[in-house]
């Protein structure tokens, strides 16, 4: 394929980005069911190629306190996933996850509260990048997750960080997962710029 040029990116390969984080994000609210045991419906994803510096501000401000899981990408294709949640979807979930029916949204996590956010996170971007990877038929290895509950500017300075030189978009897909409430819930995927072009050469483009 050409030279990809990711501030040129429409028309078919932009579609095929779509269709991957509809894809992926399916998959995560089909894990986050089975690890609530309860339906989950999820409205449909709503896909962005983005600068680094207007990431935070589609999420409602670079200021808005989150908590963030970060894992590395390697195998096949190499960059970073990032899964966000707004302070208090993640206390909602961390509540429903271990059986708690007083959800108080503005208290420090405890460490237990910490560990199943983890794990909620690290259960959905693994969803997310299995999917990925069945799509594409490529070996796709996480690393080791990261949590982090910080403003978002300062969670998406990571990826920035490391993988600002190699190219400067991240893809973001803004889904809404629903039982009982509704929670927005971020993926920011950052593969670089070869990494993209071998994505979408993987699917015949």
């Amino acid at each position: 394929m050409a030279n990809l040029d990711l501030n040129n990116m429409e028309g078919i390969y932009y579609d095929v980005l779509r269709e991957i984080g509809n894809i992926g994000a399916g998959n995560a609210a089909t894990s986050l069911a089975q690890m609530l045991q309860t339906k989950v419906d999820i409205s449909v994803p709503k896909i962005e190629l983005l600068d680094f510096s207007e990431v935070g501000e589609a999420m409602g401000g670079e200021e808005k306190i989150m908590a963030g899981i970060y894992l590395g990408i390697e195998g096949d294709i190499s960059g970073s996933i990032m899964f966000l949640l707004e302070e208090k979807a993640a206390h909602v979930l961390v509540a429903k996850l271990m059986g708690m029916t007083d959800v108080v949204d503005s208290h420090e996590f405890s460490e237990i509260e910490v560990s199943a956010l983890g794990e909620i996170g690290n259960i959905m971007t693994g969803a997310y990048l299995n999917s990925l990877s069945t799509l594409t038929n490529m070996k796709i290895i996480p690393t080791v997750p990261d949590l982090c509950i910080d403003m978002a500017g300062a969670l998406l300075s990571v990826p920035a960080i490391e993988f600002g030189t190699m190219g400067d978009k991240m893809l973001m897909i803004e889904t809404s997962f629903t039982d009982e409430q509704t929670i927005n819930g971020y993926f920011v995927l950052v593969p670089d710029l070869p990494s993209y072009e071998k994505l979408l050469s993987s699917l015949g483009l």
